[in-house]
């Protein structure tokens, strides 16, 4: 269990993601508890991945279906840590490819499965146009036709699809406090 009350520390959640994705066997899901909660603000959002992807073009589509993405832990974890500090830690947690494109176990459904926190690169593309690519994806997050918001109360419990979800948590609630329990659940690997 990860306890999060960053009151004494800057806060870096507030960026779209997928939870640890740099693993081989990416979370299935999450659980958070908020214990206590801002007076205004501190609110979650999650967007929907499945429909990022329906609603790209069928051009981009065709670029993405079977292509591969690295993903790696430092570049998400280097906003809390020098670079440095990291490197040791490579050997636990090496570079992983996930495909770009996944498919959920259960339904079946096409989702994107890249993030700005962990995705580096499309494997077989030119840096510059694995980059651009890339921006395009992870701006698909960012679509309100795509999000849901959630206003926490405290003793509130909120669980998600690791698999078919991005994340945000809303940073707008200093100098208050929000403090939560989280607890991530072992997935499988992306197909």
């Amino acid at each position: 269990m990860v306890r999060f009350d960053r009151t004494a520390v800057p806060t870096f959640e507030n960026v779209w993601h997928t939870d640890v994705t740099f693993r081989e066997r990416p979370a299935m899901g999450a659980v958070l508890h908020l214990r206590e909660v801002p007076p205004a603000g501190g609110d979650t959002m999650w967007a929907d991945m499945a429909a990022a992807y329906d609603n790209l073009p069928q051009e981009v589509k065709d670029r993405i279906d079977g292509a591969r993405a690295v993903h790696d832990f430092v570049p998400g974890f280097a906003r809390f840590s020098p670079v440095a500090r990291l490197a040791p830690l490579q050997d636990l947690f090496p570079p992983v490819e996930h495909p770009v494109v996944r498919r959920h176990p259960e339904t079946g459904r096409r989702m994107l499965f890249v993030n700005v926190s962990f995705t580096t690169r499309i494997v077989g593309l030119e840096r510059e146009e694995s980059d651009r690519l890339l921006r395009l994806l992870f701006q698909q997050a960012h679509v309100p036709e795509f999000q849901v918001r959630f206003r926490w109360e405290a003793g509130d419990i909120a669980f998600w699809d690791n698999r078919a979800t991005q994340h945000y948590a809303v940073n707008d609630y200093g100098p208050h406090r929000r403090v939560a329990e989280r607890v991530a659940i072992t997935g499988d690997r992306p197909f």
